[in-house]
């Protein structure tokens, strides 16, 4: 799942997405107010991270900025400033949840999740490919194949997400570094080859077409 996390400090931020990313999230890290607010209303993501004391602007106008311009991604505001008008005041902007630094990474993971579940359940929370043999729980972020589930890594569950949920559409190995990598991923391209095969040897071999000078895919 694409998140954007909007964190001037460093060291707050760098482990952030490091354990993000380790999740299976596809996290762009922006460091200002006006780059979270342009990446917020460009960028599509189910999932924003927002601190509120920002430079050039507070994630309370980011959120009420993003919010007037029709986006309806979740809002977790992290921030330091816990005091009950300040969470007042964020909630009623348009925000969905509010940590107050410092926290617990586990307990980032967990809003996450809860928040995961609370925007997934306003669309179908499962998926089906390769006729009906694989099967995707959006909610639970579980994968199956012929009925029997499968232990996959957050990053191979973020990989068949980005599949499943399109089938039949080709996916280049950029499109799917961006959506599961992200786009500040800077390695080797060819890795996504190396977690398709992960997940043929996983699932079945057939799971996961793939065709040169196209990319990959899964059946209906």
């Amino acid at each position: 799942m694409r998140l954007l996390l909007v964190e001037d400090d460093p060291r707050i931020a760098e482990p952030t997405v490091l354990a993000l990313r380790e999740a299976g999230y596809a996290v762009t890290w922006e460091q200002s107010g006006p780059g979270g607010l342009e990446a917020g209303m460009l960028g599509d993501y189910p999932l924003i991270v927002l601190d509120v004391m920002l430079p050039g602007m507070d994630g309370f106008e980011i959120a009420r900025r993003l919010r007037g311009g029709g986006v309806e991604s979740a809002v977790l505001f992290l921030t330091a400033r816990g005091e009950l008008g300040d969470r007042v005041q964020g909630l009623d902007l348009g925000g969905d949840a509010y940590l107050v630094k410092p926290f617990a990474m586990p307990e980032l993971l967990a809003t996450l999740r809860a928040l995961s579940r609370r925007e997934r359940g306003q669309s179908a929370p499962n998926a089906a490919f390769a006729g009906g043999r694989g099967r995707l729980d959006t909610v639970a972020r579980t994968v199956s194949w012929d009925g029997q589930e499968v232990a996959v890594t957050g990053r191979e569950y973020s990989l068949v997400e980005a599949l499943a949920l399109a089938p039949e559409r080709w996916f280049t190995r950029e499109d799917l570094l961006d959506r599961v990598w992200g786009p500040e991923f800077g390695g080797e391209p060819r890795i996504v080859d190396v977690y398709i095969r992960y997940l043929r040897r996983k699932l079945a071999p057939e799971a996961v077409t793939s065709e040169r000078g196209r990319g990959y895919r899964v059946e209906k």
